[in-house]
């Protein structure tokens, strides 16, 4: 049988059409590649049929990815190779970087907290550790701590708030930014709590704040609440000091 005939057969439209069914896109998009492949013989039968498994496993690992980062709503994709730490000399860039090397914020559900003025690179810092997290395969999701508030608001007023906890409760990590930059309502501090209280040990939180803990009580008007809030924090987490960095608002550059 010629080769023409062979790809004629191949590619016959009900065959194409089971193989779009089950959407094993990347072997139609590479059909005729795969196709050059067999023809040279380099492969064997079963040395093909793993490198055509392997090629799609890998495609769709990366369209999985994609699809997380989408739906992590990361405003500004920053990643740690771009960090200056040279511009960062009062940020313990060992430790920091042995913490994303290791990776064992999932496993532990250890959180991260890092605190310090506007401007640092908390922010980017974090970000980079989500998107490693989505990199690895875990769900993920960016939220301000204002636009956090607000859904917990707009919860009460619709009596969706068990919806709203248990969606936020599921990310295997979740980072919320810039925590206290608005006071939040007595009803809300409670959500927040309860949803901090629903990830506890279970779930890796990142947290951004220009506010040390002892400050947490000036936007959250529940003294019981925050000290209860910050005990379960602070339990399980990493705290990365950077009051004393510079700013870096010219120069921390997204991927």
């Amino acid at each position: 049988m010629n080769r023409k005939v062979e790809k004629m057969k191949i590619k016959d439209e009900e065959w194409l059409k089971k193989i779009k069914y089950l959407r094993l896109n990347g072997l139609v998009d590479n059909l005729d590649n795969y196709l050059t492949i067999a023809q040279k013989g380099n492969f064997s039968h079963i040395r093909l049929l793993q490198y055509i498994i392997e090629e799609e496993y890998k495609l769709k690992q990366e369209n999985s990815r994609r699809m997380r980062l989408s739906r992590a709503k990361i405003p500004e994709k920053y990643v740690m190779e771009t960090f200056p730490f040279t511009q960062q000399q009062k940020l313990n860039k060992k430790k920091l970087l042995n913490l994303y090397d290791t990776f064992d914020m999932a496993e532990n559900s250890r959180n991260i907290i890092w605190i310090g003025p506007t401007g640092v690179g908390k922010t980017g810092l974090a970000t980079a550790f989500l998107i490693q997290a989505i990199t690895h395969g875990h769900t993920g999701r960016f939220i301000s701590f204002h636009e956090l508030i607000e859904r917990l608001y707009q919860a009460i007023g619709d009596h969706s708030e068990s919806k709203v906890i248990k969606t936020f409760a599921a990310y295997d990590f979740l980072l919320i930014d810039e925590l206290g930059y608005i006071e939040v309502e007595p009803s809300q501090v409670g959500l927040f709590f309860n949803l901090m209280q629903k990830r506890h040990k279970k779930k890796a939180t990142f947290i951004t704040s220009n506010l040390g803990f002892s400050q947490w009580t000036a936007f959250l008007k529940n003294p019981q609440l925050t000290a209860a809030l910050i005990d379960r924090l602070t339990e399980n987490s990493h705290i990365i000091n950077m009051r004393e960095c510079v700013s870096l608002r010219p120069k921390l550059k997204p991927m």
